[in-house]
């Protein structure tokens, strides 16, 4: 997942959502290739391309599989929820299936972010070594202590309610993934075009991967989570003029610039780095290295780690609240979650939901610390990611098929076509993507296979259903605070 995918459905939709909920669009604002680039944005991200150039040419498909059985449903499907009902995937869920289905897709939109961080700030912490001492990359105590520093800086910035951050998105997609990745793939054409040979086959009988058990596909689940988000824009389907027409379209060219992104770095990074050398966490820093070396432009290697460095940073800050600010919303309506979580700052964001969610992430980080292999905690950290977030899609899906069948009638800016056909698929990738999450990747090592699925499995159970079952257990009627003063919580931090 980019560092700039973390949706902020409750904060962000009303407004354009109960415009669509008419069924025209009004005062159209956005061309359709302007929201291609949005959600293009939204999604795509160089911090995954080291976990597909393993693969090396089979990349292409690993990619391209779950781009049509998961992107394209999610894609279109969310474009017609949005267009119909507004809140976002709580309202969505809350009225295709119960409310406290609803809290618990919100819910998994707000815990993912507890694992996606640590994630996020363990490839920062690798990207950073290369400007001081590359070694670092590999270390856990390293790891941990950037995480650490890193994640409570954020809060302190969010907390202070700065709306100067909403714009960061859109740098980050210039900044620290257009540039860099175009130049990572001019290098590394130029670098083939003069004789070098690849790192990893190229030829066609590497198209698909090597079948050597489950254990060999399994770094497909990764790539579930890198396209998630595009149910975010799909808020935006009524800014369009014709969105039956201009949506698909949007959609489709979306779609096309984010394989891009994704697929042609990881070539690049797999012409140059071997797979047995590659660091799931530092393998963009290891090929600029590797470049830039071969290139004799070495002094460009802290430039790279620079601009992808400020582009995941600014990412983080720009979303740190928002899942958060979503959950807020629906349990001060609802009574979801006790008062001491609810309250607000003078600046009006939910410090106390950031802070308990520093602890927690503040505790994850010490495993870098402990566990010598920081590859492997990497991978663990993006599939219990993965596994709680495909919660909301299963979800999604679902609630997408009852609402048609049950409101058939109910006013949407925009119908999805075969709507029963791909929320079928769309469930069938998702629980094919859980299943696979729980088997370890080729590349995990010689670890014990039934740690490795217990400790996914204790992830996936406590975050993603325990907790939340807590919640909607012993909540009480005091918790509920209807009309309280949320606006200022809705209107902070969002960007697109």
């Amino acid at each position: 997942m980019s560092s700039m995918d973390l949706p902020a459905d409750a904060p962000r939709q009303p407004a354009a959502a109960e415009t669509a909920a008419v069924g025209r669009p009004a005062n159209p604002t956005l061309t359709w290739v302007t929201l291609a680039l949005m959600t293009t944005a939204s999604v795509a991200s160089l911090r995954a391309a080291p976990t597909m150039a393993v693969y090396g040419l089979a990349c292409v498909f690993l990619y391209l599989v779950p781009a049509i059985v998961f992107l394209l449903p999610t894609a279109l499907v969310s474009a017609e929820l949005a267009s119909g009902w507004s809140g976002g995937v709580y309202r969505w869920v809350s009225e295709g299936l119960s409310k406290p289905l609803g809290f618990l897709a919100v819910w998994c939109q707000f815990a993912m972010t507890i694992f996606y961080y640590p994630s996020l700030l363990a490839f920062v912490a690798s990207t950073i070594a290369y400007v001081i001492d590359p070694a670092l990359a590999s270390n856990g105590l390293y790891t941990a202590i950037v995480i650490m520093v890193l994640y409570w800086t954020g809060v302190w910035v969010s907390s202070r309610g700065t709306k100067a951050l909403a714009g960061l998105s859109s740098w980050g997609l210039i900044i620290g993934t257009l540039v860099p990745g175009t130049l990572l793939v001019v290098l590394g054409m130029v670098f083939l075009g003069q004789g070098n040979a690849s790192a990893a086959p190229m030829d066609a009988s590497h198209l698909l991967p090597q079948w050597t058990g489950l254990a060999s596909l399994v770094l497909i689940v990764n790539n579930f989570l890198s396209y998630s988000g595009m149910e975010m824009n799909a808020v935006h389907v009524s800014s369009l003029k014709d969105p039956p027409r201009e949506y698909p379209k949007s959609m489709f060219l979306a779609m096309g610039l984010v394989l891009l992104i994704f697929i042609l770095p990881a070539l690049a990074i797999s012409w140059v780095v071997p797979s047995g050398q590659l660091s799931l966490t530092a393998g963009v820093m290891q090929a600029f290295d590797a470049f830039f070396s071969y290139f004799n432009i070495g002094w460009l290697t802290p430039v790279a780690a620079v601009m992808l460095v400020s582009a995941a940073l600014g990412g983080m800050l720009t979303w740190l609240a928002g899942p958060s600010k979503g959950l807020l919303e629906i349990s001060r309506q609802e009574g979801y979650l006790p008062p001491f979580l609810q309250r607000l700052n003078k600046n009006g964001i939910q410090q106390n939901i950031l802070v308990t969610q520093g602890v927690v992430t503040t505790v994850i980080a010490l495993l870098y610390a402990f566990i010598p292999n920081v590859s492997s905690v990497y991978w663990i950290f993006s599939t219990i990611t993965t596994q709680v977030y495909l919660i909301v899609y299963l979800l999604m899906f679902a609630a997408a098929m009852r609402l048609r069948r049950n409101q058939p009638d109910h006013p949407r800016g925009y119908r999805a076509p075969a709507l029963g056909l791909l929320c079928t698929v769309g469930l069938l990738a998702s629980i094919a993507a859980l299943s696979i999450g729980f088997v370890p990747p080729s590349q995990f090592g010689g670890g014990s296979v039934w740690s490795y699925v217990l400790i996914i499995g204790c992830g996936l159970v406590i975050l993603g259903l325990v907790i939340p079952w807590a919640f909607l257990r012993f909540r009480k009627p005091s918790w509920k605070t209807t009309g309280a003063d949320t606006g200022s919580a809705a209107g902070e931090g969002s960007g697109t």
